[in-house]
């Protein structure tokens, strides 16, 4: 990195997992009656149950109300999908096992397990620490703000370039945002034949649109005094691996 960030926090594995559940849109449900898709049908309480709606004469929903009360009945999938097209656009998975009940006209669902999948490897997450975390105040708009990004600053995105390592931009096509949360934003750096992250953390947490707007400037300001990247190149590369 060429600046002189002094806060390095990323989003820990509940924080994380809350998010994932507060911005999905859809998801994916096995259980006893098979497998059901659903989309827009849930929201989110503030212990982190999910309140599914779903149509009467849904397997699910049968299932569900013959089950015993309290016992693993139930996993949902929920993908987590970057929002500006890159390769591989799935960031991460988010698996709760647990059961289901109904709950005024709706089907309330209790996780007992839950289970993140990163590009790192899979973490589990406490069922107390998942129901007490927060999701990222940012988690809402980030698809918004991304394609923003993405869409009307390129130039933006290049700058902030210089504040990477010339040594990750070796072969680099194309560097596109991935990902914003209250900790950092995340760039996507694609090569001819593979791709790469890397996090610019600021230099602290942004929990507004406004202190957003404020960490990004300081980025950029800090992008200015940079040397500019050696590496960045426009063309494909051959021989990049």
């Amino acid at each position: 990195m060429a600046d002189s960030h002094t806060w390095t926090a990323a989003p820990g594995a509940a924080e994380r997992a809350r998010s994932v559940l507060a911005a999905a849109w859809s998801c994916a449900v096995t259980a006893e009656g098979g497998r059901e898709e659903f989309v827009g049908a849930h929201t989110v309480a503030e212990d982190g149950r999910v309140l599914l709606h779903v149509p009467e004469d849904s397997a699910l929903l049968a299932a569900a109300v013959c089950a015993p009360r309290g016992e693993p009945s139930a996993v949902l999938e929920f993908a987590d999908v970057a929002p500006v097209p890159v390769r591989n656009r799935i960031r991460c998975r988010l698996w709760l096992a647990g059961w289901f009940a109904p709950e005024d006209g709706r089907l309330a669902f209790h996780p007992t397990r839950v289970v993140l999948r990163r590009p790192s490897g899979a973490v589990v997450v406490g069922p107390d620490e998942f129901a007490a975390a927060a999701p990222d105040p940012l988690a809402g708009a980030e698809a918004r703000l991304l394609t923003h990004l993405a869409d009307c600053h390129a130039d933006a995105v290049e700058r902030l370039t210089r504040l990477v390592d010339p040594d990750s931009l070796q072969g680099a096509v194309r560097v596109q945002p991935l990902a914003v949360d209250r900790h950092g934003l995340t760039l996507r750096i694609e090569r001819a034949r593979a791709h790469g992250d890397v996090r610019l953390p600021f230099h602290r947490p942004a929990d507004t649109i406004a202190q957003l707007t404020e960490r990004m400037h300081v980025l950029l300001s800090q992008a200015g005094t940079a040397s500019c990247p050696r590496a960045l190149q426009r063309q494909r590369t051959d021989g990049d691996g």
